[in-house]
């Protein structure tokens, strides 16, 4: 029985592609992009998440872990990663969720039956399924037979994107995607190498070959300031989508440090903590870069 590794099923998502929808949070992800806001995403492994906010120090956990990960310091919890296997001992007493296990492997039919109980907020928004991550082409199997699973009920269906895979790849997905969320970091390969741990050659080839299939494709960028909200790249984002056969629809995403809790719940260092949101002046700028290479840029 084909099964894969999510972290999330959002309902009622209204931020990943047209109507109201379910995102499906798929998890792991080949990129290590300094700035990513789902880091429980990036692993392909379940992980352990302690949200220290709503410990309540009842200490149900410190007996049960049968790794002796879970201990006390003072009057906090404290996780030894490296003790840690993840078993879910501590998570199933703590009341309070304060731990919690991220990622759980599913069937496509457990997968399908959560999507199906909102059908009737896709039929009168126009919503549908979104795929989403981490990265779901990291998961190219599982993500096949959810497409296909979804394409027989006439589901909606988007998928939420790096691009970063081999052609053969998408070319076997690409047909039962409705809409691709395409992201786009930088332009220059040393610098995306430097800033998301690979190169970018795959992601605009595959960029451009779903442009000349005539894909309905809306591209996201993530503006991060100090990294990729320079003149010199933005303009080379523009003049790359310029040229694209059915030039794509841009959404710019401000950067934003609200997934720092997280990183610490996962004992994972945060990269970025000095970077701070773009202001709203410099939100407009980038848009007026695009914008002169006849680019649709959506708020």
């Amino acid at each position: 029985m084909l099964t894969g590794t999510v972290f999330d099923i959002r309902k009622y998502s209204i931020h990943d592609g047209p109507g109201i929808r379910t995102a499906v949070f798929f998890k792991g992800c080949p990129l290590e992009c300094r700035w990513c806001h789902n880091p429980e995403g990036r692993s392909y492994l379940p992980e352990l998440i302690f949200r220290s906010n709503r410990c309540i120090l009842c200490y149900d956990c410190l007996t049960v872990c049968p790794n002796e990960a879970v201990t006390r310091q003072g009057n906090a919890i404290r996780i030894d990663r490296r003790r840690c296997k993840v078993s879910g001992a501590c998570a199933a007493v703590c009341n309070a969720e304060a731990l919690q296990v991220v990622g759980r492997e599913m069937t496509v039919q457990q997968v399908i039956s959560e999507i199906e109980e909102d059908t009737v907020f896709y039929e009168q928004s126009g919503g549908g399924v979104t795929f989403t991550g981490g990265e779901p082409l990291a998961q190219p199997r599982f993500l096949l037979a959810l497409l296909s699973a979804c394409r027989t009920r006439a589901l909606h269906t988007t998928m939420d994107t790096s691009g970063f895979v081999p052609w053969l790849v998408l070319d076997e997905i690409r047909p039962l995607v409705d809409l691709f969320l395409y992201d786009l970091k930088l332009m220059d390969d040393t610098r995306h190498i430097q800033w998301t741990g690979v190169s970018n050659a795959d992601i605009l080839s595959n960029l451009r070959k779903l442009s000349e299939l005539g894909h309905k494709i809306q591209v996201r960028i993530p503006l991060i300031p100090g990294i990729n909200d320079d003149e010199e790249n933005l303009q080379q984002t523009g003049e790359f989508l310029a040229r694209l056969l059915h030039v794509p629809p841009v959404e710019l995403l401000p950067y934003h440090n609200i997934a720092e809790g997280k990183y610490t719940g996962l004992g994972m260092e945060y990269e970025l903590p000095e970077v701070h949101s773009p202001t709203p002046d410099r939100m407009m700028k980038s848009v007026t870069v695009l914008r002169r290479y006849g680019l649709e840029i959506n708020p």
